[in-house]
């Protein structure tokens, strides 16, 4: 007995499988890619301006206001509590999805899918903790594949399950149900991690805060790493152990330094155009996707409404995934100067991306939409894949980490202005078919700036070289 304990708190595979169990059935839910129908036909009996303008709106409000407390939770309590409380979170939302009526409780329910989304910041950083430095790229691959496979066959079973075993939307949310229940009783068996990355530090060279590492926690989808301090840090704060273990800094102070530091990276991070002109891509399009995202399938009933028309929002999520996973893959072989092209391409593929979305506004044709969502969603997926590389092949592991939580945390920002002037009945309140007219300008405007930058960068480009040359400048 003592011998399996040693391995369970000791053994990297253990806690790695557990966590990928976590993260397969929390994230295979069948019933997800037929929320809107689900909303809006006989179960609920919601309308659909109900649920694109008082409801949907509710998780994104939530989100915002619960990502920065929750992510100081999460480090203080060592990440299994925040995954505890986030198979609670999935328990509720989809409790009330089967049971509760009205706009007021659907609303509750996105509030708690609000809590989901924010605990996400829990589910790599809890790996980290308990698995050595060498093990870091082996575990994410393990982690982010089996989310990737677990969203596909969510998307499948559910499509095969209302088309040809005709099962009710209803039922599909109960398997959900069972899904998520599943992975909050796999939370129970994960071992508790001994430290954490800001508040639970071993050794006396980690008495002061990371911030770059904490804040990348912001993230959710980028762990920051947990190895030790720099040895310049180190050297700086040599001195004798039991004085320094008698002055440890106040709550107050402590926090103070972690703010100052990050404003400090922060500002080196994007002191460089470069950078700055891919994170300002990141995190304008980034809000833009979500948002496509989070109303697509209201686009889809308004096409085709599911109570008169079959409904395809399964295959059509689970051929996105694969199409997203497979540019983002074509990325790696693709032998491109970014320096020079970059821009262009973030400037045409966002282009092709407003095409799509006016594509979905001009056209009545439900195959139509589901092409244009298609396009919209792999142009997407190889864009952020090319930003990223661009700002990773450039910064510290922990720099990256700290510029990806900062563009994701404007992102959500920027979708919550839209949000509010768009979506919600405060403010324009606009209906879905014209939502998506602002969408698609949303992402020409995107484009505007890219192909102008572009055109500007090849002339410098063109002019410097020329000049370096002796060469005559054309005009």
């Amino acid at each position: 007995m003592d011998c399996w304990k040693g391995a369970i708190g000791s053994n990297w595979i253990y806690p790695t499988v557990i966590i990928c169990a976590n993260g397969f059935f929390s994230t295979m839910r069948p019933s997800e890619s037929f929320l809107t129908p689900y909303l809006s036909g006989p179960d609920k009996n919601l309308t659909i301006e109900q649920v694109t303008n008082q409801i949907f709106p509710v998780w994104t409000y939530s989100y915002l206001a619960l990502l920065l407390p929750v992510f100081l939770i999460t480090d203080y309590v060592r990440y299994k509590p925040v995954l505890l409380l986030q198979g609670i979170s999935y328990i509720v939302t989809w409790l009330l999805l089967l049971f509760a009526h009205g706009v007021v409780a659907m609303q509750v329910m996105e509030f708690f899918y609000g809590m989901v989304t924010a605990t996400e910041v829990a589910y790599y950083a809890y790996i980290y903790s308990v698995v050595s430095a060498d093990r870091y790229q082996r575990v994410t691959s393990y982690c982010r594949s089996i989310t990737l496979v677990a969203a596909t066959v969510a998307a499948v079973l559910g499509q095969l399950l209302v088309s040809l075993a005709d099962v009710s939307y209803f039922h599909l949310n109960a398997i959900t149900l069972a899904s998520v229940s599943l992975a909050f009783l796999c939370s129970f068996l994960l071992p508790m991690p001994q430290k954490s990355m800001f508040f639970h530090k071993k050794g006396v060279s980690e008495t002061l805060p990371q911030p770059q590492k904490a804040v990348a926690t912001l993230a959710s989808n980028r762990p920051s790493s947990c190895q030790q301090q720099d040895e310049d840090c180190t050297a700086a704060d040599t001195g004798p152990a039991p004085q320094q273990q008698a002055e440890q800094p106040k709550p107050q102070n402590h926090m103070l330094r972690v703010l100052v530091q990050l404003s400090r990276d922060l500002r080196d991070c994007y002191s460089s155009r470069k950078l700055l002109y891919w994170s300002l891509w990141w995190a304008l399009a980034t809000a833009g996707f979500n948002q496509v995202v989070n109303y697509i399938q209201v686009l889809w009933d308004f096409r085709a409404p599911s109570h008169s028309s079959a409904v395809y929002n399964g295959a059509v999520e689970a051929i996105a995934t694969f199409l997203g996973s497979a540019t983002s893959m074509a990325v790696g072989y693709i032998k491109v100067d970014w320096d020079l092209s970059g821009e262009l391409a973030l400037g045409m593929f966002s282009a092709m991306d407003a095409g799509s979305l006016f594509l979905m506004y001009f056209t009545d044709n439900i195959w139509a939409c589901y092409a244009g969502y298609l396009v919209f969603k792999a142009c997407y997926m190889f864009l952020i894949t090319i930003a990223t590389f661009q700002i990773a092949v450039n910064l510290s592991m922990e720099r990256y980490a700290l510029m990806f939580g900062f563009n994701n945390f404007v992102a959500l920002l920027i979708q919550t202005i839209l949000t509010v002037i768009v979506v919600d009945t405060r403010g324009l309140g606009l209906d879905i078919s014209t939502q998506f007219l602002i969408y698609g300008s949303y992402f020409a405007f995107i484009a505007g700036i890219f192909l102008t930058r572009s055109v500007y960068t090849i002339i410098s480009i063109k002019c410097r070289n020329a000049s370096v040359a002796g060469e005559p400048i054309d005009h």
